[in-house]
């Protein structure tokens, strides 16, 4: 059990101690890209009180912190010189984390590119895989003496396809050839870290992690829906995980797809595959899913929550905890898998601040209905072993800036006040070894020693 965070959406100081400029900090800066025009220069400067969050954690009996390292502060440029001052903080962090007996759980990559890379191609490049390496054996070098669980990438779907296709992410690029592109570099890179990390540290554990919604045809009865359900599985929930497991790509089911053998090489097939110890499962909704005719390559749309009269989260992401429990068995088929771990599940809902607290009750309400499916799972045999809630504080929420709320804390973004939600107290007490376990008030106990 824990938290997780990324380090874009954190650590503000971005320009800080040598840091070289992301593809993040250079969408921010483009008029129209980011709500409000919000940009993540500062945040919750995490940066700079690290130490009193990681205090704050431990007062919260959080006993394991996911976070990730950001490639350009550690390598301004993406590759070349290293700047130690981006090392040494890393080492500040983790050790802080062991000295107070809290587990780090280290993300090599959580979209922040350096804008150097951009500047050459990005993920469309081939030789990111190269570069990619070689961020990947300076941080295995650096902390993995200290760091037992790592993830390659983090949702390479939504940054290939929000950030090469759809453009509505950074680094803002569109169409079929850049996301291809990138989608098969990125498979590349993920199973090329995880091949460093196991030939450097060969006692850690070792995954990456998928964004997974469980998907549902809108109408049941329309042949058509079910087919439009299944492409955008293909893409949404199997596009990474298969080639990853030695499956090929899914062209099988979105033919277009045949497209990404413009950027195989000889070889390229016996490289995507890795046996990784563990997948990360990041869950949050249930989509409904009809045909499209109109809708290029999938001819599929998703129905918004609003439009089916469903509760909603500020992300217009329906409410529905049993998704957490299909997308847990749906990759629980997959028989190369060894081990599933919610590496993030979590809901932004309006938050408040009324004489000093907050009372955020939809988001506790949330978080222990789909712990609730998460144990449901377990009990079934599904090889789930662990639950991180997204997120630790209330951050920058990439194109939608300040105003979705995450955190079981909540942050004042202009005093830098942290306030312990209502959810994050629950949690505090739900994560707390004691005969609480036992209390008929208790609504989550169980999950969290079966996790």
């Amino acid at each position: 059990m824990g938290v997780s965070t990324a380090a874009h959406q954190i650590e503000g100081a971005h320009t800080a101690d040598g840091k070289g400029p992301s593809i993040w900090d250079t969408f921010s800066g483009i008029k129209g890209k980011i709500q409000s025009g919000h940009h993540a220069n500062h945040s919750c400067d995490f940066y700079n009180r690290y130490g009193e969050d990681i205090c704050l954690m431990d007062q919260m009996n959080i006993p394991n912190f996911r976070f990730s390292l950001a490639w350009s502060r550690i390598l301004p440029k993406g590759h070349g010189q290293a700047n130690q001052k981006g090392i040494d903080y890393y080492n500040r962090l983790i050790d802080g984390c062991l000295e107070r007996n809290i587990e780090p759980w280290v993300t090599l990559y959580h979209w922040d590119l350096p804008q150097e890379l951009e500047h050459r191609g990005g993920w469309t490049n081939r030789d990111i895989v190269s570069w990619f390496q070689e961020y990947a054996h300076l941080c295995a070098s650096q902390f993995g003496d200290r760091i037992k669980h790592w993830m390659v990438l983090n949702e390479p779907m939504v940054f290939v396809g929000a950030g090469y296709f759809l453009g509505v992410h950074a680094p803002g690029r569109r169409g079929i050839k850049s996301f291809l592109a990138a989608t098969h570099h990125a498979a590349l890179c993920q199973a090329e870290g995880g091949r460093i990390l196991r030939n450097a540290l060969p006692h850690a554990e070792i995954g990456t992690t998928y964004s997974c919604s469980h998907l549902e045809p809108f109408r049941p009865t329309l042949i058509r829906d079910h087919g439009a359900t299944r492409r955008v599985d293909a893409i949404l929930n199997r596009l990474f995980i298969e080639p990853g497991l030695g499956l090929g790509y899914p062209i099988a089911d979105v033919p277009y797809l045949r497209r990404i053998q413009e950027f195989m090489r000889p070889g390229d097939e016996a490289l995507l595959p890795f046996e990784f110890d563990f997948i990360g499962i990041q869950n949050y909704t249930r989509e409904m899913v009809k045909y499209a005719f109109f809708t290029p390559f999938l001819q599929a749309a998703l129905v918004p929550p609003k439009k089916r009269g469903v509760a909603s989260t500020v992300m217009n992401w329906e409410v529905y905890p049993p998704a957490i429990y299909h997308i847990l068995h749906k990759y629980n088929k997959y028989p190369q898998i060894k081990k599933l771990i919610i590496t993030e599940n979590g809901a932004a809902f309006p938050d408040q601040v009324v004489n000093g607290e907050v009372n955020d009750t939809q988001r506790l309400h949330y978080i222990q209905e789909h712990l609730k499916q998460v144990l449901k799972a377990k009990q079934e045999g599904v090889k789930v072993d662990g639950y991180f809630v997204w997120s630790f504080t209330d951050n920058f929420e990439w194109a939608e800036g300040y105003h979705p709320r995450f955190g079981l804390v909540y942050v004042d973004f202009e005093t830098q006040q942290r306030i312990v939600k209502a959810s994050g107290k629950w949690y505090t007490e739900f994560l707390n070894p004691s005969p609480f376990w036992t209390s008929p008030k208790n609504r989550g106990g169980d999950a969290a020693a079966a996790l």
